[in-house]
């Protein structure tokens, strides 16, 4: 006879689902046909240099370099969520290990949350503005940029952030031992998506966005959006 699932049967449901979901193919899914060298989407190539002339962080704007300091320890955050996630899978699930996921989803909360909303506030539209008209975007009826493809890594990074919070808090309200440890595996798995995404993201700003904006972006409006944060009482 059929029975109809029960709650734990439809989150292992949806784990098997969340398994299958690759969050560096978003933007083909979305048709973010950015132009070549400007969103290196496929894992293999990612890394791959771009073809734009890189720019070291001492020539770059305040305003700019800003940005990319705060990388850094952005980058020392996600090596140790890393290894917090590898020392789980070796040795379980102990309080030590819970507490370094505690302190980087508080970090991601207090730190990348605000970095990024300045990006996509403060940086983005002008440059998206200067890459359309410089010729840097898709093909599409929707001329699409590397600042579309950062804003939608921004919000997927949220997105996985918050499927791993949940669950892990779901772990150990489940009766049933198994079911626990298949959620705690899963949980694990996109939080080791979270880290690529996450790693590709900084890269990609590194390497091909923060270049773009110190070629296509005058003095003047960096000084500007500089003093602009300043007044407002944002960090810039």
């Amino acid at each position: 006879m059929d029975h109809d699932p029960t709650e734990e049967q439809l989150t292992i449901m949806e784990i098997h689902k969340l398994h299958r979901i690759d969050p560096l193919k978003k933007q083909a899914e979305r048709g973010l046909e950015v132009a070549q060298g400007l969103s290196p989407m496929d894992p293999p190539d990612a890394y791959a240099p771009s073809g734009i002339e890189p720019v070291p962080a001492e020539a770059l704007h305040p305003f700019l370099r800003k940005f990319r300091d705060e990388h850094v320890p952005f980058l020392q955050e996600l090596n140790a969520f890393e290894a917090a996630i590898h020392s789980i899978q070796k040795a379980g699930y102990t309080r030590e290990a819970d507490a370094r996921l505690r302190h980087f989803f508080q970090y991601l909360d207090q730190e990348f949350v605000p970095h990024s909303r300045r990006e996509d506030t403060a940086l983005f539209p002008l440059l998206r503005e200067r890459l359309i008209a410089s010729g840097e975007h898709g093909s599409g009826s929707v001329p699409a940029t590397a600042t579309d493809v950062m804003e939608d890594e921004h919000a997927k990074a949220m997105q996985l952030a918050a499927v791993v919070v949940n669950f892990l808090g779901l772990v150990f309200r489940l009766p049933d031992e198994r079911s626990g440890m298949i959620v705690l595996d899963a949980a694990l798995e996109q939080g080791k998506n979270l880290i690529e995404l996450l790693r590709l993201h900084v890269f990609r700003e590194d390497n091909v966005v923060f270049p773009l904006a110190h070629q296509l972006i005058s003095i003047a409006e960096f000084d500007e959006m500089h003093s602009r944060g300043a007044v407002t009482g944002r960090p810039s």
